[in-house]
């Protein structure tokens, strides 16, 4: 099986642009790139019915070196490409204001 990890051309760019915000803000120590814990608060704030296991295959998508994290600036388009997919592009993507 071969993954593309671009956005899809039926997604709306701002809820693209919305999921890289989230995400970005969920970096809470400023270090660039997210944290399991990190990540998984994420999808609580999206309303996930299982954040820990979206957490979990976020991980095997995203973390491309393997890390323990997911890296802002390389690695946070797979990790939000695999949020949009688990999200019908006809739903709206419901934040959860904290």
């Amino acid at each position: 099986m071969v993954f593309f990890f671009t956005r899809p051309k039926d997604i709306p760019k701002e809820g693209y642009d919305e999921l890289v915000k989230l995400f970005r803000n969920c970096d809470v120590d400023n270090k660039g790139r997210l944290s399991w814990e990190e990540v998984k608060a994420g999808f609580r704030k999206l309303q996930s019915r299982s954040p820990l296991y979206r957490t979990y295959r976020a991980f095997q998508m995203a973390d491309q070196n393997h890390d323990g994290f997911i890296n802002v600036d390389d690695e946070l388009d797979k990790l939000v490409t695999y949020v949009l997919d688990c999200y019908p592009a006809n739903s709206n993507i419901k934040l959860r204001l904290i």
